[in-house]
């Protein structure tokens, strides 16, 4: 088992170069599928979750190589087979773009139930329902999702809800139907925006993503390409609100400063100075912090995954600040490991209210899924004392290299190997 052992209190200061987006990753490399030549992939960040899928595709016959530190080239042409090995796709929630991916390219996609973090129930009802639209049908059982077509042909789907997944899932599975597809109520978020890019790249037609509409007129051919994925938002916006945490001057590099405004704005109400520049942003504290209401919103609006960070963020801020949680259920479980270094939170349902301490404590504390990891990590480098982090592979499904980065910012961070401890069994 590894920890995190971090010092706090040091403040962070110089430069740190963001990786390219995980949300966009683990979308754009099952699309590679849809490709009838070879795709060449850049900016590929170096996580778990990327890591994965592609030990998916190659499981399933994809030739991958590895170019450099950040780049992978896929051949596709070599895959066989449409149904995802279960023990590799079952761990990551990205799996189920595969299903959209394999029944654009076969008409025919067995895909495992998505896994992830565990924060509330991930229905695929809106998938399905778009899957449904372009005339497939589908099964669910022994936690499989069996969808299969005779062919595809393009349609209007309304989504009854904004989802991420379902946009990009439908994108994927109409941009080789026949016809014309047209996604209504369609997510707006960035990473949605870089799909329709990549596929676009290969000689797709896809119209108005980033908007609320999207048209995506389908093709029987997709030629390869090369890509480089955009910045990860989230990464960017965790390494701003731990500058701000430590009352920092941090240089942010490889960002896109329009993706980050929704984190700038709230970062900016509560003290913080914020410089933006073409492809960084400068994150500055120099006094205490001020309270702040915060709404989790799909794109443009405060995204879900810097809820966790901003409570961190929150909890040594002056007077009474309120978090509403819209988008998931059951994503104020790191909540438990705050109080324990002093923080002071109570959850209704969907609402945590925190009154803001002087400072937080170093205790021992576990990430109990990615985007607690990183709160867990906001409120250690900030805290006085020392403190463990436990459970740091959910870390490091969505953060590059983060021991190397924080330290190269001055912190005092390192990866330590514990034992397992053998518990004797009973007679």
């Amino acid at each position: 088992m590894d920890k995190f052992v971090i010092n706090g209190g040091r403040r962070l200061t110089g430069e740190v170069l963001i990786s390219g987006a995980k949300n966009a990753a683990v979308a754009i490399i099952p699309a590679a599928i849809l490709s009838d030549g070879v795709c060449r992939i850049e900016n590929i960040p170096n996580i778990t979750d990327v890591s994965s899928i592609i030990h998916i595709l190659q499981d399933m016959g994809a030739k991958i190589r590895t170019v450099g530190r950040s780049a992978i080239e896929i051949d596709s042409s070599t895959v066989s087979t449409c149904v995802a090995p279960y023990e590799l796709a079952r761990h990551i929630r990205g799996s189920y773009y595969l299903l959209g991916a394999l029944l654009g390219r076969f008409h025919h996609a067995v895909v495992t139930m998505p896994g992830g973090c565990n924060f509330g129930v991930r229905p695929i009802d809106q998938h399905l329902k778009g899957f449904a639209a372009l005339g497939a049908s589908y099964s669910l059982e022994g936690g499989m999702v069996d969808v299969s077509a005779e062919e595809l042909t393009g349609n209007s789907v309304y989504l009854d809800v904004v989802s991420v997944g379902a946009t990009m899932n439908i994108m994927l599975a109409a941009v080789r139907a026949k016809g014309t597809t047209v996604i209504e109520n369609a997510a707006k978020e960035p990473h949605i925006v870089d799909l329709a890019n990549f596929l676009n790249s290969m000689g797709a037609d896809i119209r108005g993503a980033g908007t609320d509409v999207i048209k995506i007129y389908g093709c029987s051919y997709l030629r390869g390409t090369t890509y480089s994925i955009i910045p990860d938002q989230i990464e960017a916006g965790t390494y701003m609100v731990a500058a701000a945490a430590t009352s920092g001057d941090v240089l942010v590099k490889n960002v896109i400063p329009k993706h980050l405004e929704s984190i700038s704005a709230k970062l900016e109400e509560m003290g913080v100075t914020i410089e933006e520049f073409d492809d960084a942003v400068r994150v500055t504290r120099s006094g205490s912090l001020n309270k702040c209401n915060i709404k989790t919103l799909p794109h443009p609006g405060f995204p879900t995954d810097m809820q966790p960070q901003i409570a961190a963020l929150l909890s040594t801020a002056k007077g009474t600040s309120i978090i509403n949680e819209s988008v998931w259920d059951n994503r104020f479980r790191y909540v438990e490991e705050l109080k324990r270094m002093g923080a002071q939170i109570s959850v209704d349902g969907r609402l945590a209210v925190i009154e803001g301490v002087d400072h937080l404590n170093a205790a021992p504390v576990k990430a109990t899924d990615l985007r607690a990891g990183a709160a867990m990590l906001v409120a250690a480098l900030a805290a006085r004392g020392t403190t463990q982090i436990e459970d740091i592979q959910h870390i490091e499904r969505g953060y590059e290299d983060v021991v190397e980065k924080l330290c190269s910012l001055g912190a005092d961070i390192k990866r330590v190997h514990v034992p397992e401890v053998s518990v004797p069994c009973a007679i």
